[in-house]
């Protein structure tokens, strides 16, 4: 597609999305504008990418500005970032209880990420008093709305049955729903139950998708759950978590690759 910036015109949030995948610095320029001409989506969008850096240099203190602007029109998503900044103490100092007030504001309005990073404080207990049975509550109305992470998070709480009845076909159906949604850590547990049910080569499956999109902390936890699968393929699984890990990671991650591979070479001898 090419995009005429010749003429000024006012894009709508889809096409200025659109032409971020497309040409980020173009794009940049477009949502300035647009931003400028009042468009509460591409003022949501301006915060985002100054806080991405994408397209633009990043600026942190200014991407919450934005954030603010648009979170005063009713921009739902505006809000939960102005909770994200505050929570992470990005553009502002760390405030963990202005962070769930905001994700209280568009939680009430039935966002379902704000839902979720709401249920996340109240299970943690950080800028709030810690509150298991509503981040439960949290988790599960984020998840009826089709939020893949907040399915994963219902499940355990099923599964395990604390601060809620144990019901271990709904937990394994969550999982399931959230692997499928494409979340990496519901992909991970999907997969485990998978295992214990024999299915093996689908549980690989979806243990290579969770190795594919998950993240640096995720894979460390999982290559050490993987080494004490009593599964072999899945157990030797775990070589390719840690490679993955010391690409994303640190010394000590690639420390821990290379002592992997020592105790794979000499068992194969």
């Amino acid at each position: 597609m090419t995009w005429n910036l010749q003429r000024k015109e006012v894009l709508d949030g889809d096409q200025l999305r659109a032409m971020l995948a497309e040409h980020p610095a173009k794009a940049a320029q477009a949502i300035i504008g647009a931003a400028a001409d009042n468009l509460v989506e591409a003022q949501a969008l301006l915060g985002q990418i100054l806080l991405d850096g994408r397209g633009i240099e990043r600026d942190p203190k200014l991407a919450l500005t934005w954030f603010d602007i648009a979170a005063r029109k009713g921009h739902l998503m505006a809000r939960n970032m102005m909770g994200r900044c505050f929570e992470h103490g990005w553009g502002c100092s760390a405030d963990p209880a202005r962070a769930a007030a905001h994700y209280e504001q568009a939680a009430k309005a039935g966002l379902d990420w704000s839902l979720y990073n709401l249920g996340n404080l109240l299970a943690t207990g950080r800028g709030v008093a810690q509150d298991q049975k509503r981040a439960l509550q949290c988790y599960r109305r984020a998840a009826q709305l089709g939020h893949a992470k907040s399915m994963n998070l219902l499940g355990r709480y099923l599964e395990d049955g604390v601060f809620c009845q144990q019901d271990l076909p709904a937990a394994y159906d969550w999982y399931r729903r959230s692997a499928e949604g494409g979340d990496f850590r519901g992909q991970f547990s999907h997969a485990a139950v998978l295992a214990d049910h024999g299915m093996t080569d689908e549980a690989l499956v979806w243990l290579q998708l969770a190795l594919k999109n998950g993240n640096l902390n995720f894979l460390r936890v999982s290559r050490t759950l993987l080494l004490s699968s009593a599964h072999p393929p899945i157990k030797a699984l775990a070589l390719d978590y840690h490679r993955r890990a010391a690409e994303l990671g640190d010394e000590s991650d690639s420390a821990q690759l290379r002592s992997m591979e020592i105790q794979v070479s000499t068992r194969q001898r």
